[in-house]
């Protein structure tokens, strides 16, 4: 007769059990945003999540869950993501290598003189959804492009959190209308829809609610501070002296977006992209000493590049980059993965969704409820990916047995999964948003106008029983 204990399957985890760690981050996330403001991802935020994780674990044990089994799920749940963390060191290094070759300092020069203070806004969203579209890549759009317009824009004194509503509204927008974009393409594989008739059936909510974001940031414009500006001849000047300005310098960027259209993995992109930039450093700034040049290379990709130019305001928006500039970041990231490990392992976030979808009548119920779910995956798992994948599997069977078109479901997961994400602090979109142009979350979500007007229209569609397609009705 063996002497080892028999284990026992837990109960299922209760409602109350499964929503008491979530109210428990949100009580503990707003005293902390209220206490720390700008400061709170530098590490009280990350201090939050690793607590709200240890809460739901703690629940989950007693209730007779083994801790192994938690932990599992933490590692699987870190595991996945891996590739984000090392694409944001790798903006990090590129960012710091740019700057080091004059790339960013050349597209700050250029784009102070060109886009003047009443039509900056419009255009930073523009030039973003464009970018975006054509390479269907958000982050590289935002890594690349958003950080040069947030560089014209400290240079002009205009306002940075409206600047990156402004990337970040363009940069989701081109991402979504993107065939290149991996969200775009695993929406409708998991809900089972056709690629280009879901980004036909999205253009009914993102063509509104990107010109809503238009003729918002265009206002926006026009109200700017007249005296928004003057001190761009100042700056101007200091950077023509520090470096070498070439049109050339346009090249690294060109190459990056080219890369990234021809759907080279984001990674090996932006590797190649700091060791292009390495070379441009040589070529353009080049000081006589090529060892000293190569140091200071390494240099920067690691720790960020720190201006010297004699001009106060030129070296606090040529001073950054580097590796370690997303250090805080990437704890963030962690710390969301652990508590959202420990949910998922716990069997309170399967709970909490069934919660969410139970009652449901009506289509439009079913759609909004798709969207709640995309929400909530948003905030408790931290991740757009999973958001999708977890809202997408939840609800396509049962969107097939209402009858109603994956279409549906694939536009509810783009509408309220992936535009949300970048308005979730711990979010990895929110902490890379935030990490890469230098803005905290809770200051560019009022100005991220396409990501909460989209999702505002999705649902009115959905009460309003509008542009909901059956089963049976033929992609149009």
């Amino acid at each position: 007769m063996s002497d080892t204990p028999k284990k026992t399957t837990p109960r299922t985890a209760g409602l109350l059990e499964a929503a008491a760690p979530v109210i428990a981050l949100a009580v503990l996330m707003g005293l902390v945003i209220a206490a720390f403001g700008d400061g709170a991802t530098g590490g009280p935020a990350q201090l939050v999540l690793i607590a709200a994780g240890a809460f739901s674990g703690l629940l989950a044990v007693l209730r007779g869950t083994d801790w192994e089994l938690l932990e599992s799920s933490v590692v699987s749940t870190v595991s996945s993501a891996t590739v984000a963390i090392l694409i944001l060191l790798s903006i990090g290094a590129l960012i710091g290598v740019w700057m080091l070759a004059g790339v960013i300092p050349t597209l700050v020069y250029y784009g102070t003189q060109i886009l003047s203070p009443a039509i900056f806004y419009p255009s930073a969203l523009i030039l973003c959804a464009i970018v975006s579209m054509a390479i269907g890549s958000s982050w590289t759009t935002a890594g690349a492009v958003g950080v040069a317009l947030m560089g014209v824009a400290e240079a002009s004194g205009l306002s940075l959190a409206m600047t990156a509503g402004a990337v970040i509204s363009g940069a989701y927008f081109g991402d979504k209308l993107s065939p290149l974009s991996d969200t775009t393409n695993l929406a409708p594989a998991v809900a089972g829809a056709e690629l280009f008739d879901h980004i036909r059936f999205m253009l009914w909510t993102t063509v509104p609610a990107i010109l809503v974001a238009l003729v918002f940031f265009t206002v926006a414009a026009q109200m700017a501070d007249p005296a928004a500006g003057a001190q761009v001849s100042g700056l101007i000047g200091a950077i023509g002296e520090h470096f070498n300005i070439s049109l050339w310098l346009f090249l690294p960027l060109v190459i990056l977006l080219i890369l990234a259209q021809r759907r080279m993995p984001a990674l090996p992109t932006l590797l190649l992209s700091i060791l292009i930039a390495g070379v441009f450093a040589l070529i353009f700034q080049w000081n006589g000493n090529p060892a000293a040049m190569i140091r200071e290379i390494w240099q920067v990709a690691a720790s960020g590049y720190e201006a010297h130019t004699g001009n106060a305001v030129a070296d606090e928006l040529l001073s950054r980059g580097g590796m370690s500039s997303m250090l805080s970041t990437i704890w963030l990231i962690l710390s969301a993965m652990f508590f959202s490990g420990m949910m998922e392992g716990s069997g309170q976030l399967a709970r909490l969704v069934t919660a969410i979808t139970r009652g449901m009548e009506r289509a439009g119920a079913v759609i909004a409820g798709a969207g709640a779910t995309a929400i909530f995956a948003n905030v408790v798992a931290s991740d757009q990916y999973m958001s999708i994948v977890i809202t997408g599997r939840m609800y396509a069977e049962e969107f097939k047995r209402r009858r109603l078109a994956p279409v549906n479901l694939s536009r509810a997961l783009e509408d309220f999964g992936t535009v949300t994400s970048p308005l979730v602090p711990w979010n990895t979109c929110g902490a890379f948003m935030a990490g890469t142009l230098g803005v905290a979350t809770v200051n560019y979500l009022p100005f991220a106008v396409f990501n909460y007007v989209g999702p505002l229209i999705a649902f009115a569609y959905a009460a309003a029983h509008f542009k909901i397609r059956p089963l049976e009705e033929e992609a149009r």
